[in-house]
Order: structure tokens, then C-alpha cells, then sequence
């Protein structure tokens, strides 16, 4: 569950791909059109970013389920309980065992309201059936939080990616004009450089991180 197209490839793109290689079905949902807060030609905005996300789901091997148009960097204008219930249809839909959304540590406002929806769609039930619950980190929006105002983002869980950081970095390009240039952390030099500081972190060349915020053990 994602606020903006492009979040599931800037946060999580390698540990996608091998949820794929392992013969995982992977869907994503997106809470906004990630482009309507901005002066430029919406429409042609709108269906560029379509197109992009369509291209970066082949190239990753996941499926987007349809979107949600809640207003893009105004998500705090939207009552919690109007998100959780969208989230609720798309969770009917493919009752998921894992589930990835944002950080709450993110500065970005919408990051923060999908965050909390989730947890919200996704509170603990007798009927429930997804396992775990983890968040990712977006660079430029996690990275940019501050701990006394959003949070701190701790992540206690590393997937090594260095198998699938080519197929990450070919679906980063499908959304070409969200790239940035070096140093900026979203830039292609600022993301493959996180990928090593996680990597480091762990033993491996290459990672993402994730906090688990929530764990199930059923048998």
C-alpha cells in the first residue's frame, strides 16, 4: 500500500523482484495520482505516471490493483477511516499474508496517513489472515523526517537485493522524472548508496531495510 506510484520501486523494487522469483504474487494499491499538486499539464501528468508504473510492475513482476484518487500531498485532509476503508476493499480482494506500506517516520504527509490507514485496515482481528506487517523507507521522505517531530524509522529486518539491484535500477527508470541528480538521495548515485549503507548494515553488498511492526506466529 502505497501513496504514490513509484514509492514500491524507491522503497522496496529488489525485495519485489524476489518475492517474484520465489513464486510470490505481489499487488500494490496507490493512494493518490502522485502528480495532482503540481502546476504542470495534469492530464498529460496523470497518464505519464500511469504508463510509468505500468512499465516499472514488468519489469519488478508485480500487479497494480486499481488506484485511489485521494489528493496528492493533501492526504491529512482526508478523514483516516475514509483511506482504511479503501484499503479494506483491496485487502477483501487479495487477503495478503504480508503487508508493506510507508514509515510513519516519513516527512511526507501522505506517507503518513497511508501509513496509519493501514495499520488501521489491518487491526488485530480473530479472522485475520495476514502474518506480518512492514514498513519500508522512501529516501527523500524518510530520510528528511525528524524523530522529535515524526518519529524515528528503525528497521530490524535486511533483504539482501544484490541479486535483483539491476532490475530495481531498471524499473527506477521507468519513472525517469523522478530521478534527481547526485547527491540528491533519490538520485540513481544517492539510492544505490543506500543500498550499500543497508548492505553494510548486514553483511551484504546490496539490501533494503524494513521495520516489522507487527508479527503473527499461528502454529
Amino acid at each position: 500500500m502505497v501513496a504514490h506510484a513509484d514509492d514500491e520501486t524507491l522503497g522496496m523494487g529488489g525485495s519485489i523482484a524476489r518475492h517474484v522469483d520465489a513464486g510470490d504474487r505481489v499487488f500494490a494499491v496507490s493512494m493518490t495520482d502522485g502528480v495532482g499538486s503540481r502546476d504542470d499539464n495534469l492530464n498529460n501528468e496523470r497518464e505519464k505516471r500511469l504508463f510509468d508504473a505500468s512499465e516499472a510492475a514488468k519489469t519488478l513482476g508485480f500487479e497494480w490493483l486499481p488506484g485511489e484518487d485521494f489528493p496528492d500531498n493533501s492526504m491529512d485532509t482526508v478523514g483516516i477511516l475514509a483511506v482504511a476503508k479503501k484499503i479494506e476493499i483491496a485487502k477483501s480482494m487479495i487477503s495478503p499474508h504480508i503487508v508493506y506500506t510507508h514509515s510513519h517516520a516519513d516527512l511526507n504527509v501522505d506517507h503518513q496517513v497511508t501509513c496509519k490507514a493501514v495499520l488501521t485496515a489491518f487491526r488485530p482481528q480473530p479472522t485475520e489472515t495476514y502474518e506480518e506487517i512492514r514498513t519500508f523507507e522512501v529516501p527523500s521522505a524518510t530520510d528528511y523526517g525528524y524523530a522529535a517531530v515524526t518519529g524515528l524509522y528503525q528497521p530490524n529486518l535486511f533483504v539482501d537485493i544484490t541479486l535483483t539491484w539491476e532490475r530495481k535500477l531498471k524499473a527506477l527508470k521507468c519513472y525517469g522524472s523522478e530521478i534527481r541528480q547526485a547527491p540528491h538521495p533519490r538520485s540513481l548515485e544517492g539510492l544505490k548508496t543506500l543500498a550499500k549503507l543497508r548492505g553494510g548494515q548486514c553483511g551484504v553488498r546490496l539490501a533494503e531495510s524494513f521495520e516489522i511492526i507487527r508479527k503473527i506466529c499461528r502454529e
